[in-house]
């Protein structure tokens, strides 16, 4: 569980600095965001999730 956590303030780290960084870009992508499709959006997040769990997987074996 403390692992988890730990990942979890990563992203809030990464996810933080980019808007700290970069405020008008993020601001366009979320604008950009708003008209993509549902479906486009959910097979999106699927994908990254797939991604980011290979990615733990084969840092943790």
């Amino acid at each position: 569980m403390k692992e988890f956590g730990i990942a979890i303030g990563l992203l809030l780290v990464i996810e933080g600095l980019l808007y700290a960084m970069f405020p008008s870009a993020m601001k366009s992508m979320l604008n950009t965001m708003k008209d993509l499709p549902i479906p486009k959006l959910r097979s999106g997040g699927l994908i990254f999730a797939l991604l980011g769990f290979i990615i733990v997987w084969y840092i943790k074996r």
